[in-house]
């Protein structure tokens, strides 16, 4: 019998391209080996640089360079906040389109577990766009450790005065205050309290109502709902000896996407030299996890996340002064995402409709508000992605007087092209009316868990806090934090947990030399199929997302706000036929545009 009657159809096409295929999967493996070893490098220089860090005291992560010009340690009440003014960006030297006559922009940074940086760890930031439009810049930071009964009101007093502070040095042109998330709500209060002003407010995915949402899409609001409310917060800050670790917010922060911690390290296998300096700059930032005081998370917990106070003007400041939305009389800029699944346009804007009934009221109010939205950076993106500093950030801030300058009112900002290379992004201003905001008003269950979050944390309060307190010491606290998962899965790369890791660079070194590496590995049919086998990975992943975010839906619904068991019932079988959709092979093809990653530092 010929060898070829042996075969037939596929098969016979197989055995004629095996040996074909045999160098490219040797070409696969060495090259494999390589970005083994370069991976594992890449995470030993993490674990170096996060203990060079911790050990200089976690300074702010800035690409520019500062100094101090206002402690709120000297003011009354006390905060770990500090101001800077950014004096140099570099040998790019933007510092030299600062115009002296030009309005102050103050960016104040989010504290949501890391530390300061994301506003202007890189050139093209929201700091490096504000020197290019020649605004002096200033910089609100914060230390690791809060003040001994730090509260959010002594944070929301402490910003006020620095905006008062940077008004006074400025006294021809009123400051421009950015807002990032926290940031931004907390300079919202700051703005609202006892009738501080600003020339412009820019709220970049800043939450200000925080039961808003759309179902199947924010889950994190519910988050509240399942775990009981403020007690489980109370509980971590008691077993912290008055200290809220921030690397629990940030550990939510990755739960919420596991599909994004997956494509992070995955992307850094792939391709590891391409990735290396974006990937530690990135995690440099990510893992600096600084703390608050158990009276300030609290508040911020009960007040508004639980208890969503705020747009109801209930959020008392210093005991006489409410933070109240409808005394905010600087004009507001909105900048939010559909893509943000933290702070998405729901809660960034619902709040609207609650304080201003109609669009009449905000004109009568002299109150002028415009909103930016984008269509699918995630919220890192917002804060961090080049693309969106260059095109949103550097149109707010290029367009800052036209926005002041408009009658009151809602309006929506599009942007248009730049005119030329290097220019700023054009922009047009549509009136919007606040009737036609396509958002719902929150449903009964979220009273429901307000009310029981309050109960579940008088009861522990009461009879568990003060034994806990009792049984926890400052050394025993640390020696928890410091064996924290999101501190132990770095630091387990470090050559001073694992010495055998001092080899990798040495290892990386000659695989090179040996050749090992390919540069054109994406024409390899064998790594073709690796990454065939990741997005698969990936999309399982999701699916069981997908499935866990449909189940906590349902679960608020059944527990806080009943509604006929079919409905209920219908979301579960939704919740698995999209699971199914979403693990079909054909899906692997739109890996890139169905998951937007928080997460990764591939955020540009």
């Amino acid at each position: 019998m010929p060898p070829d009657a042996m075969f037939s159809g596929h098969g016979l096409a197989v055995a004629r391209t095996l040996p074909a295929a045999m160098p490219a999967l040797a070409r696969y493996w060495s090259d494999a080996a390589w970005r083994a070893v370069a991976t594992m490098d890449t995470l030993r220089e993490r674990a170096a640089r996060m203990r060079e860090h911790e050990a200089a005291g976690m300074p702010p992560l800035l690409h520019f360079d500062a100094e101090q010009v206002a402690d709120g340690r000297d003011g009354s009440p006390p905060s770990n906040y500090r101001l800077l003014r950014i004096t140099r960006c570099g040998s790019d030297h933007l510092e030299r389109f600062v115009r002296p006559d030009a309005a102050p922009v103050v960016v104040v940074e989010p504290r949501a577990g890391h530390g300061p940086g994301i506003g202007g760890f890189r050139r093209d930031s929201e700091v490096g766009m504000a020197l290019v439009e020649g605004h002096p810049v200033y910089f609100v930071v914060f230390d690791p450790e809060p003040l001994e009964g730090q509260t959010m009101g002594a944070v929301v007093q402490t910003l006020a005065r620095f905006i008062d502070f940077v008004a006074r040095r400025h006294p021809s042109t009123e400051p421009i205050v950015y807002g990032n998330c926290q940031g931004g709500w907390a300079a919202t209060m700051a703005l609202s309290h006892c009738n501080h002003r600003a020339g412009l407010a820019v709220l970049n995915g800043s939450p200000l109502s925080y039961w808003a949402g759309e179902p199947d899409v924010n889950p994190m609001r519910l988050s509240g709902a399942i775990t009981g409310g403020a007690w489980s917060a109370h509980w971590l800050a008691d077993l912290g000896a008055g200290r809220f670790d921030g690397a629990w917010l940030v550990q939510n922060f990755e739960l919420l996407r596991p599909e994004g911690l997956w494509k992070k390290y995955d992307g850094l296998f792939a391709d590891p030299a391409a990735e290396h300096d974006r990937f530690l700059e990135f995690e440099r930032w990510w893992n600096a996890f600084y703390f608050l005081g158990r009276e300030e998370i609290l508040a911020i917990v009960r007040e508004l996340f639980i208890g969503n106070r705020l747009q109801s003007g209930e959020v008392v400041i210093d005991g006489h002064c409410h933070a109240n939305l409808a005394h905010v009389h600087t004009p507001l800029v909105i900048f939010s995402s559909h893509g943000d699944n933290i702070t998405p346009p729901h809660q960034a804007l619902g709040w609207l409709q609650a304080v201003y009934p109609s669009t009449q009221a905000l004109v009568e109010a002299g109150q002028r508000i415009v909103y930016l939205l984008h269509q699918d950076v995630g919220h890192l993106g917002i804060f961090v992605s080049a693309d969106v500093a260059r095109r949103e950030h550097r149109a707010i801030l290029h367009h800052a007087a036209a926005i002041e300058s408009r009658p009151p009112g809602l309006y929506e900002m599009r942007l248009t092209d730049a005119a030329s290379e290097g220019a700023a992004p054009g922009a047009a201003f549509l009136p919007r009316r606040i009737e036609d905001l396509p958002f719902e008003p929150p449903g009964p269950g979220f009273e429901r868990v307000s009310r029981l979050s309050n109960e579940l944390d008088d009861l522990y309060t009461a009879w568990v806090s003060p034994l806990v307190r009792l049984w926890v010491t400052p050394q025993g606290a640390r020696l928890q934090q410091q064996w924290h998962p999101m501190r132990t899965r770095v630091r387990g790369w470090s050559e001073q947990v694992q010495p055998i890791l001092a080899v990798l660079p040495a290892a990386r070194q000659a695989l090179e030399a040996a050749g090992a590496q390919d540069t054109a590995r994406a024409s390899n049919p064998w790594f073709q199929l690796e990454r065939a086998a990741s997005a698969a990975v990936e999309h399982g992943i999701t699916a069981w997302r997908v499935l866990r975010d449909r189940w906590v839906e349902a679960s608020f619904e059944l527990l806080h706000a009943p509604a006929p068991l079919g409905q209920a019932a219908g979301r579960l079988d939704i919740a698995q036929d999209d699971c199914r959709a979403l693990a079909h092979p054909a899906a692997i093809r739109n890996t890139d545009a169905a998951i937007p990653v928080e997460s990764s530092p591939n955020c540009s």
